[in-house]
């Protein structure tokens, strides 16, 4: 017999003892365990993000709806004469309002609801006739029925809530077919207010899109150039290491950290401009550009010399070769790490305490220097109020915000493999 022949028997030998088999099944049994915990952790993830969402979509269709009166208004016998020169104007509300369209309003829904339920129709209900007449002067030559929003207390007995006086208002109308759930357009068109029928969200987004403008034109290009220095031309020696450490630190640095930052210094800088998307986002922007710095700077890396020394060979400059090369080929692991770092910038509310963005606003921010605040602001002032209706609308408000979130990386995965480049 060989010597290959005897090992061969040996080790089949070996393969077949009790040890070997115990080894065996062990090992088995250790694989099984590791895939049924990964399955479970992915299951129950998966189950938390359902149950969210869920959550999230049975309460927020509610802040999609309010509660609203059927008001059939003659603005033919109303006798407003205002001209579509006239409606035209900044001042069209005013003109409106002198020539008694609250009023006319008050009368035509007293004659079809009765007395009670008409001083349950909300006290804004005429400014939003205004806006119909501003947007369509023909109105006023006709006869039509409209839906105007009923008050936060009958709009609470319509959802079975409140004083029993206002249920049985509520069914009454329901019975006449009055009252009902309607979709709220206005919803993402308003600004804050203190009656959830009346409260949008238009202001808050207006302000996170500010806000994030701002951020993400100071983060970005400081980022990327600060990542380009330190991996391209910095020296490597103890400062190089230090400022490195420090960057590395910042990146775990808690949030409300660079809110008394921001406070101390822009608040100080810019006195003037307190509360606005402005200091908002140069808040934001430190909070941001430690992520974009180290993500740019691992990018960078991941580019093989071989494409620098290819490019110095055929005779470009260092500078080139950064700019021509390198830069292209890390844009797209560049642009992951700023999308990640402008998500968690989307959802902080804690620096911006601290800059005084929690904030009643009533109307939308013309401009990155109006007083304003963000959408998890607006969610967190909302969750806040005790009545129904801002439960629902901090509900719809969620929605807006993931959605927003899921834009936002959209366009960063857009890009990331419109730059992208295989080698």
């Amino acid at each position: 017999m060989t010597d290959a022949a005897a090992s061969e028997i040996t080790n089949e030998l070996a393969t077949r003892s009790a040890a070997f088999k115990a080894r065996l099944q062990k090992r088995y049994a250790a694989e099984r365990r590791f895939k049924f915990l990964g399955l479970f952790a992915v299951s129950f993830s998966v189950a938390v993000l359902a149950m969210l969402l869920v959550n999230m979509a049975i309460n927020g269709i509610g802040g999609f709806q309010r509660a609203e009166l059927a008001v059939p208004v003659d603005f033919a016998e109303g006798g407003i004469a205002a001209d579509p020169a006239a409606l035209a104007r900044p001042d069209a509300l005013q003109t409106l309002e002198a020539q008694g369209l609250p009023e006319i309003i008050e009368f035509y829904a007293q004659e079809s609801l009765g007395e009670e339920a008409a001083a349950e129709l909300s006290g804004n209900a005429w400014r939003e006739v205004a806006q119909y007449i501003i947007a369509s002067p023909a109105l006023l030559r006709e006869k039509t029925t409209l839906w105007l929003p009923a008050s936060a207390n009958l709009a609470g007995g319509y959802d079975g809530e409140g004083s029993l006086e206002m249920r049985a208002l509520a069914e009454r109308l329901e019975a006449e077919g009055k009252i009902d759930k309607r979709f709220d357009g206005g919803f993402l068109a308003r600004s804050d207010a203190t009656d959830p029928q009346a409260a949008g969200i238009w202001g808050a987004l207006k302000g996170s899109m500010l806000t994030m403008i701002v951020t993400l034109l100071l983060a970005f290009p400081i980022g990327v150039m600060a990542a380009l220095y330190l991996e391209e031309y910095a020296p490597k020696n103890r400062w190089t290491d230090f400022i490195e450490l420090s960057i590395n630190n910042l990146a775990a640095v808690p949030s409300i950290i660079f809110g008394l930052l921001g406070l101390a210094v822009f608040l100080t800088l810019f006195p003037g401009i307190r509360s606005t998307p402005i200091i908002g986002g140069m808040t934001l922007a430190l909070m941001t550009l430690p992520v974009i710095v180290i993500s740019g700077r691992n990018a960078i890396k991941a580019v093989p010399p071989s494409i620098r020394d290819g490019a110095l060979a055929v005779g470009a400059s260092p500078v080139q070769v950064v700019f021509h090369h390198v830069l292209p080929l890390a844009l797209p692991g560049i642009l992951t790490g700023t999308i990640i770092g402008m998500a968690r910038a989307l959802g902080e509310t804690a620096p911006l305490l601290m800059v005084g963005m929690r904030l009643f606003v009533s109307t939308p921010p013309d401009g990155f220097t109006s007083p304003a605040t963000v959408l998890p602001m607006q969610i967190f002032l909302w969750s806040d109020e005790v009545d129904r209706g801002f439960v629902e609308r901090t509900s719809a408000a969620i929605i807006i915000l993931l959605l927003f979130l899921l834009v936002m990386n959209g366009l960063a995965i857009y890009l990331r493999n419109k730059f992208e480049k295989k080698w």
